[in-house]
């Protein structure tokens, strides 16, 4: 169908961002037959800081938007394998009736075009290098109305005049920098975890490895004299299966450590000290050392408010045990995305209101009392004398770290679980909200 300007400009939702929650949003959207905008401030592919691992969690909204997982560049895994204290402990996924027994590893810049690309197949339409600069509000009510964006070269520059795009919905999945969010004035919460993470790709003949590999530990050479040091941080290892691995780092604001250390140098040194086979070199470095912020816990509330909804890192949807967003993120837009659906099915007004309004229940629902189990986590493996002792004693325990995985990893049967799916979920449960 031929549009004109003004048309083009228009949609029933407009979604900020084509990451992985912006493209899980339209696709779900455009699926139910709604028109959605997708506005994306880069021009694909265009690359983003993350472990690019994928775990069950993950791999479940993939395969229920219909990705075909058996194509060239998926790498599979199959488990965890952790590395701590002297042990190398090997966990297979769990066998699950809610998700699948297996991972994925795919780089950013790959995943988030095959996502974008496949939610413009299902009808949704993207426009590329548009960066939304805030929200549009109604005069009247104070409600977003739409989003005012400026188009922008292939750096980031400013190439036209601002635009006004409108839409009685606004879907914003913007990431960390959160700007719809911080212009309605919803700022970042203090009292949440948050984490900064270093990656780097080095070609290595353990590329296509069946584990996602993490460290517990990090240890190097004192700076000055004889000796080991532990450096802060944990450490994952990740194959890609093109001839490289992920490998990066990651460390919580409850360590001393937070943002008062050089995280490059750090990657560095604990990567001197990996194995030999795996052939970790400052000479097999592929391309340049990224870091990046993940927003934990709901670090940004509320997740509804106005004609405004947050996904993924723009809400601090990154689970606090382990570092992972891209499985909430892709939750997160399908859970918006079946929202919007059913508010448009209603008259404007306080009936479409209240349906919007459910957004941010049912995300408390589905991950509050869990985000705050994690909350306290974090704070107890900033202490370096608790993650000693835990994983001293911990690893060795074969049926307590399957426990922990699943804990860590968010991934229980709801309904018919074994005696530690029951236990997380009861936990969940009775734990206050995030």
């Amino acid at each position: 169908m031929t549009r004109t300007t003004a048309d083009a400009r228009q949609a029933d939702v407009i979604v900020v961002g084509a990451g992985p929650a912006g493209s899980s949003a339209a696709y779900h959207l455009a699926e139910a037959g709604v028109d959605v905008l997708v506005l994306e401030k880069s021009a694909f592919p265009r690359d983003k800081v993350c472990g690019d691992g994928l775990t069950p969690r993950a791999v479940r909204q993939l395969v229920a938007m219909g990705l075909d997982l058996d194509a060239p560049g998926w790498q599979r895994n199959v488990g965890l394998r952790i590395v701590g204290a002297g042990h190398r402990l090997e966990l297979p996924w769990p066998e699950l009736a809610a998700f699948p027994p297996y991972g994925m590893v795919r780089t950013r810049l790959e995943l988030d075009e095959i996502l974008a690309r496949h939610a413009q197949k299902a009808g949704a339409r993207l426009t590329e290098r548009t960066s939304v600069t805030g929200p549009v509000l109604d005069e009247r009510t104070g409600r977003v109305v739409g989003v005012t964006a400026k188009p922008v070269d292939d750096r980031g520059r400013r190439a036209g005049d601002d635009e006004t795009y409108t839409a009685p919905v606004v879907i914003a999945c913007d990431g960390v920098s959160a700007r719809m969010a911080t212009a309605l004035g919803l700022e970042r919460r203090e009292n949440r975890p948050m984490a900064v993470a270093v990656r780097a790709y080095h070609r290595t003949p353990r590329h296509d490895d069946p584990w996602m590999e993490s460290w517990l530990e990090l240890w190097a050479p004192k700076a000055q004299g004889p000796g080991r040091q532990l450096l802060p941080g944990y450490g994952w290892i990740f194959g890609v299966g093109d001839g490289t691995a992920n490998i990066g780092l990651g460390i919580l604001n409850t360590s001393k450590a937070f943002q008062h250390v050089d995280y490059k140098d750090i990657l560095r040194r604990w990567l001197s000290q990996t194995p030999p086979e795996w052939g970790l070199t400052e000479e097999s470095l592929v391309g340049r050392v990224g870091s990046a912020a993940l927003p934990m816990g709901f670090n940004r509330k509320p997740h509804y408010t106005r004609g405004l909804l947050l996904c993924g890192d723009s809400g601090g949807m990154v689970n606090p045990f382990n570092g992972e967003g891209i499985d909430y993120a892709l939750e997160s837009g399908h859970l918006a995305a079946e929202t919007v659906v059913q508010a448009l099915a209603r008259p404007e007004g306080p009936a479409r209101e209240h349906v919007l309004n459910g957004y941010r229940g049912a995300l408390e629902a589905a991950y509050g009392g869990y985000f705050t189990l994690g909350r306290v986590f974090a704070k107890m493996i900033g202490n370096p004398v608790f993650m000693k002792q835990a994983t001293r004693y911990g690893l060795p325990h074969t049926s307590l770290m399957r426990f922990v995985l699943k804990l860590m990893a968010n991934l229980t049967d709801p309904h018919d679980g074994d005696v530690s799916d029951r236990v997380i979920n009861a936990l969940s449960r009775v734990a206050p909200a995030a």
